[in-house]
């Protein structure tokens, strides 16, 4: 494999659908996940249903809070082992 080849997306599949699976895989509520991160469940909900953006703050907020890097939530389906 080239070192040097981009990055590429792998499946298809929104941030909030990221925010959503994440968040059920860590067997947590909208309501558990807003009382760790201090993210409303409105705001959340929102967010996994792709209505408002999740943001570079929210998304360390959430990422911290699901045990997780940021950029998994903020770029779903991208192949990282091939970033530069």
């Amino acid at each position: 494999m080239d070192e040097n080849q981009l990055a590429k997306k792998t499946c298809d599949m929104s941030v909030g659908e990221s925010v959503k699976i994440i968040r059920e895989l860590q067997g947590l509520s909208q309501n558990e996940l807003a009382a760790l991160t201090g993210i409303p469940q409105s705001t959340l909900s929102a967010i996994e249903h792709d209505k408002i953006n999740l943001g570079i703050d929210r998304a360390k907020i959430l990422a911290k809070a699901l045990k997780c890097h940021p950029a998994v939530l903020v770029f779903p389906g991208w192949d990282i082992e091939v970033a530069a």
